[in-house]
């Protein structure tokens, strides 16, 4: 039997043992009490564009169950839920609170969330411009109500040093 018939052989007995081998799900059965405090209209497009990846809760399609791809969808979603999580946003620090919603205009400002390898297959998730202006509008007003609560020299508006 040749090298390669061996590697292919290999690699199929790989793929079928894999696909008993499913990542515990993101999915959580209550309300977080520290879920972020928005608008209906806020909430829904977050519902619709963020939390997949941003929350206790995730949606998971069909193929999610063919793995490889349910593996590189659960690294995705932790990825994304430990660099943002609206369901866990009230626990933060208010010096994260505000850079996370700083980071929030910047991105879907740029385009940049969310992703498009995540909108390819979500057509629904693309953010209108009207949605965008909507997150972004309510980030900085949010953001502007902290200013008022915090004195100018604080902490929470400097970004630490590296």
């Amino acid at each position: 039997m040749s090298k390669a018939k061996k590697f292919f052989i290999g690699l199929a007995v790989v793929l079928v043992a894999i696909q008993f081998i499913h990542p515990q799900k993101n999915i959580s059965n209550s309300v977080s009490a520290n879920k972020i405090a928005a608008t209906t209209e806020v909430e829904n497009i977050l519902k619709i564009s963020c939390n997949d990846c941003h929350s206790n809760n995730s949606f998971y399609p069909w193929y999610y169950n063919i793995q490889p791809v349910g593996f590189w969808l659960t690294h995705h979603i932790n990825e994304g839920k430990e660099e943002l999580n609206f369901d866990e946003f009230a626990s933060y620090s208010p010096r994260k609170k505000y850079h996370k919603l700083k980071e929030l205009e910047e991105l879907v400002n740029e385009g940049e969330m969310p992703l498009s390898s995540y909108t390819l297959m979500h057509k629904d998730a693309v953010l209108s411009a009207q949605q965008k202006e909507t997150l972004i509008s309510w980030s900085k007003s949010v953001r502007a109500e902290m200013e008022t609560q915090y004195p100018k020299d604080s902490l929470i508006f400097k970004r630490p040093k590296p």
